[in-house]
């Protein structure tokens, strides 16, 4: 049941209803008026709820194409593929992904209570490209990493950032941050 209430939440931000109502997306996924609340409780978890979606499909897919003996040696190697997944992801669905983003960056007063979730699952990608390399020297990288996407992102999501240039601000925020990095401007 959640699945399809997500799909159907998908589906509006698909067509720019970004303001969709509760009533809305219960019509459009083929359930109860009630329902999407008993699942979610709010729109705002709804919308925390497809940033998990995207964020665990970063996750496998970095897996899938790094995994055991793949992973590639070098820490900038690692967190420049990391990056690729995650700007293809958001490059994937730019309207939804910019609403989702909108969403849980500006949470309505007294709805912030799962921010540090979103956090905290953001950082896994960012543990899984930093390994345990830096862990002993630098145990924060992969906080500062996800910080620092996370405000990539957020000029992106505002359109003070073009899709094109989303990925080398990207790996340019990375490269000032990550040992052996690049730093530079897109």
């Amino acid at each position: 049941m959640r699945t399809k209430i997500l799909d159907g939440a998908e589906r509006l931000l698909r067509t720019g209803k970004a303001d969709f109502s509760m009533r809305d997306l219960a019509a459009e996924a083929g359930v109860s008026f009630a329902t999407p609340f008993n699942r979610f409780g709010s729109k705002l978890a709804i919308m925390r709820a497809l940033s998990a979606r995207r964020i665990d499909a970063m996750i496998d897919r970095y897996g899938k194409e790094a995994p055991g003996g793949d992973v590639p040696s070098d820490l900038p190697t690692r967190v420049a593929l990391a990056i690729d997944i995650a700007v293809d992801t958001m490059l994937a669905e730019p309207k939804v992904n910019r609403a989702v983003m909108g969403a849980i960056g500006s949470p309505p007063a007294g709805q912030d209570g799962a921010a540090v979730r979103v956090l905290d699952h953001s950082k896994k990608l960012w543990e899984k490209a930093v390994g345990a390399e830096a862990s002993p020297t630098d145990p924060d990288l992969p906080w500062r990493l996800a910080f620092a996407f996370r405000g990539v992102l957020s000029f992106w999501t505002a359109g003070e950032l073009a899709d094109d240039a989303l990925r080398p601000a990207a790996h340019a925020m990375a490269g000032a941050l990550a040992p052996g990095g690049r730093p530079g401007a897109p």
